[in-house]
């Protein structure tokens, strides 16, 4: 079920962003939103917190989510940077170092979030719930580097 739901957010997340490139700044704000609800409902139906769990867990989420946004806008930067060097066949080896070197700094800022997150969920949540959410999390983001690496071409 987790799989379906975030295939289904995943695939709505596409097509949404395909629609929204060629609207105004504003409706890529208005999908920003869906998915970020989207993202949480599938957090929600699939983590089964109880009440008081809930009531706990999800400023945690909303604070990991907040720090998670600027590591996707670095990714999102990096991205824009090397189609820009794609583009106009202008990268050479120097600009794929500095890419390179990004991606890595990137990678451990993802990893360091999750260790600092870590000790915060397992205050709020059982370990298996814990373990459950992380999962979740990871399945997502997993989806979306699949969904880039389909549509970023390969450095030439």
């Amino acid at each position: 079920m987790i799989v379906k739901t975030m295939l289904v957010l995943v695939a709505t997340l596409t097509v949404s962003l395909a629609w929204a490139q060629d609207t105004p700044a504003s409706n890529m704000e208005i999908l920003k939103e869906k998915v970020r609800a989207d993202k949480k409902l599938v957090v929600a139906v699939n983590t089964q917190l109880t009440d008081s769990e809930a009531e706990a867990f999800w400023p945690v989420y909303d604070a990991y989510q907040a720090e998670l946004a600027q590591i996707n806008e670095r990714i999102r930067s990096l991205i824009s940077d090397y189609a820009a060097a794609y583009r106009t066949n202008t990268l050479d080896d120097a600009g794929a170092r500095k890419l390179i070197d990004e991606s890595l700094a990137i990678e451990q800022a993802e990893v360091a979030l999750k260790k600092a997150y870590v000790p915060k969920l397992m205050a709020v949540l059982p370990a298996k719930k814990a373990a459950r959410y992380l999962q979740i999390e990871n399945k997502i983001r997993a989806l979306g580097r699949y969904e880039l690496a389909a549509a970023v071409p390969l450095a030439e």
